[in-house]
């Protein structure tokens, strides 16, 4: 959309909301967000002219690791990887089922398949001791326990589970959407750039599907590519859009799942974090080391005023 920080400020500020529906769950406590790392020192400023491309780190990536699994009664539970903040799961079964990851009280339960694909989902609540379940369904909506493991997560950082693909993030290396986020980031010159100019992208590349609100299932995921490719999508596909392009270019990003005031609508948001300051999200105008804001599908289908405000009127619940 070619706006920098002003312009981003008068989308997110008018805020309108096309009704989204989401995947719902039991409400858990709230996850205790990541520790923030200490700021580095800021870089002298180039000299007029000058222009350095921002430099995404490494791709981080997220695979199942089959030969490194555990599990019965058709379950593998692969948990070599729990220090790059992701575990994965496979299970063949009758009927539904969902895996849980539990920690401490806080508890995310998944929709998984029964044919044994395998599915990665995030270490969100940080260090701790876990608990991972496969339930299966024995009667409508009814559920019995098929398998259960314990582990103790030490994570490299805390912006392991924010960096990498998952089930309601997913992309690979190759994906179009990383490909379009490259290309995007070259021509920035640093992070906070990178969030704008990937903001703006969605903003006007993707309109709200009024229509797949009205039916979509509670087992809907999102695809970012397709998402990209069709130019459409719900709050949903917004979220994982922005979170696979900002992830791809080495920028912890949340997929933020709560609640908006005044009409208390499940909604789906992202936060980003950056050591910079100056970004305007949705809350308020971002300080160094904090997590922030930001609503694409909000800024991107702004047509009202009705959810104006300064952020408070977000109520976190899930992280993913």
């Amino acid at each position: 959309m070619g706006r920098k920080i002003a312009g981003l400020l008068a989308l997110l500020l008018l805020l309108n909301l096309w009704g989204c529906v989401t995947q719902a769950g039991t409400d858990p406590e709230l996850p205790e967000e990541p520790a923030s790392q200490e700021a580095d020192s800021r870089p002298e400023e180039s000299a007029p002219g000058d222009f350095t491309p921002y430099q995404a780190p490494a791709f981080a990536d997220s695979a199942f690791h089959s030969e490194q699994a555990q599990g019965e009664s058709g379950v593998l539970l692969d948990l070599s990887a729990t220090a790059q903040g992701y575990v994965g799961v496979s299970a063949q079964g009758e009927g539904r089922l969902k895996f849980q990851v539990l920690q401490g009280e806080t508890t995310y339960t998944y929709n998984i398949g029964s044919d044994g694909t395998p599915a990665i989902l995030p270490l969100q609540s940080g260090d701790g001791d876990y608990t991972f379940r496969v339930m299966q369904e024995v009667t409508e909506g009814k559920y019995a326990k098929l398998y259960e493991a314990s582990a103790s997560v030490a994570l490299q950082d805390p912006f392991q589970p924010f960096l990498r693909p998952s089930q309601y993030v997913p992309y690979g290396e190759n994906s179009a959407c990383v490909k379009k986020a490259g290309e995007i980031a070259s021509g920035q010159a640093d992070a906070l750039g990178v969030v704008d100019a990937v903001l703006g992208y969605i903003c006007e590349s993707v309109t709200y599907d009024k229509e797949l609100a009205k039916t979509v299932e509670k087992t809907y995921l999102p695809d970012p590519d397709k998402t990209l490719e069709t130019g459409t999508g719900i709050c949903f596909d917004y979220a994982s859009l922005a979170a696979a392009m900002l992830r791809s270019q080495g920028i912890p990003t949340k997929m933020v799942f709560g609640y908006v005031q005044p009409d208390d609508l499940y909604h789906a948001w992202n936060m980003f974090y950056t050591q910079e300051s100056g970004w305007v999200s949705v809350q308020y105008e971002v300080e160094s080391n904090t997590w922030n804001r930001l609503d694409p599908t909000f800024s991107a289908n702004s047509q009202e005023s009705g959810f104006v405000g300064d952020g408070t009127n977000y109520a976190d619940v899930y992280y993913y």
